[in-house]
C-alpha cells in the first residue's frame, strides 16, 4: 500500500491529530524553539503534545518530507544541522531549477496568471515587513505575501511537480533564514522583487531568469556568511529576501 493511500486509510480523528502535531511542530522549529541539530525525541513530543508515539511519528515523518527534520541512521529524528554546506546545497538547487521554471512560466502563463503576479507583488510590497512587536524579525504577512509572490511567479509553469519542489526549497530555505544573525542593510529586496515583476510581465523569459538569480546569489552569500559564525536562534535575516 502507498503511503498516500496508508493516510487515506488511517481513522480520521489519528489523520487530523498527526495534521495539528506536525504543524505545531513545523511552527515550533521554524521559530526556532528547537536547535538547529537538536535531537526530535519522539516519546518527549509525544508526552508534550499529549498524543501516542504513533502520531507524533507520523508528523516527524511528514517533517522530513518537508525539509526540516533529518531521518538519523539510527532511526531517530533531528532538527537539520546549520552548515554553509547544507544551505549552499539548497541555494545550488533554487537557483538550477527556478531560473527554468520562471522561463516556463513567463512562456506558458495567461492574463489570469499575469493577474496574480500583479496582485501578488502589490501585496507584498504594501505589506511591512516588520511590525513593532517583531523588530527582529520578519511579519508573519510578510513572509507570507513574500512567499505567495515568489511561488505565484512559477505558477504559471503549469506542471504540480515541478510547483512541489519548489514548495520544498522554500521550506528549507525559510529555515535557514530565520536562523541567520547576517544583516546587510544595504540591499535592496523591495526593487529586486519590482524587476522581477517587471520582467515576467514584460514576457522577457531571459531577463527575468537572470534577475531570479542574481536575486538567490545574493541571499546565498548572506546565508554563506551567517553560517560562517552560527546560526542566530531564532533570529531572521534581514537579507534574505528570496
Amino acid at each position: 500500500m502507498t503511503r498516500t493511500a496508508a493516510a487515506s486509510s488511517a481513522p480520521p480523528g489519528k489523520q487530523m491529530l498527526s495534521e495539528q502535531v506536525h504543524a505545531r511542530l513545523r511552527d515550533a522549529i521554524m521559530r526556532g524553539d528547537h536547535a538547529p541539530g537538536e535531537a526530535l525525541k519522539p516519546q518527549d513530543l509525544a508526552r508534550e503534545q499529549g498524543v501516542s508515539l504513533a502520531v507524533v511519528r507520523e508528523a516527524l515523518v511528514r517533517l522530513v518530507g518537508d525539509g526540516l527534520a533529518d531521518r538519523l541512521h539510527n532511526r531517530g529524528f533531528a532538527v537539520p544541522a546549520f552548515s554553509d554546506r547544507r544551505w549552499q546545497e539548497i541555494a545550488e538547487a533554487r537557483r538550477t531549477i527556478e531560473p527554468v521554471v520562471l522561463r516556463l512560466s513567463v512562456e506558458r502563463g495567461d492574463v489570469d496568471w499575469e493577474a496574480r503576479v500583479r496582485a501578488a507583488h502589490h501585496r507584498l510590497a504594501r505589506t511591512p515587513a516588520y511590525t513593532p512587536e517583531e523588530t527582529t524579525h520578519y511579519s508573519e504577512a510578510w513572509s507570507e505575501a513574500h512567499r505567495v509572490f515568489h511561488r505565484t511567479l512559477l505558477e504559471g509553469c503549469g506542471n504540480p511537480v515541478l510547483l512541489e519542489t519548489f514548495d520544498r526549497m522554500w521550506t528549507a530555505s525559510e529555515l535557514a533564514r530565520r536562523w541567520s544573525a547576517h544583516r546587510n542593510p544595504g540591499r535592496d529586496g523591495a526593487a529586486e522583487h519590482r524587476r522581477l515583476e517587471e520582467a515576467a510581465l514584460a514576457r522577457d523569459a531571459g531577463t527575468a531568469a537572470e534577475v531570479l538569480i542574481r536575486h538567490l546569489t545574493l541571499t546565498a552569500t548572506g546565508l554563506a556568511d551567517s553560517a560562517q559564525h552560527g546560526p542566530g536562534r531564532g533570529a531572521t535575516s534581514h537579507s534574505g529576501r528570496a
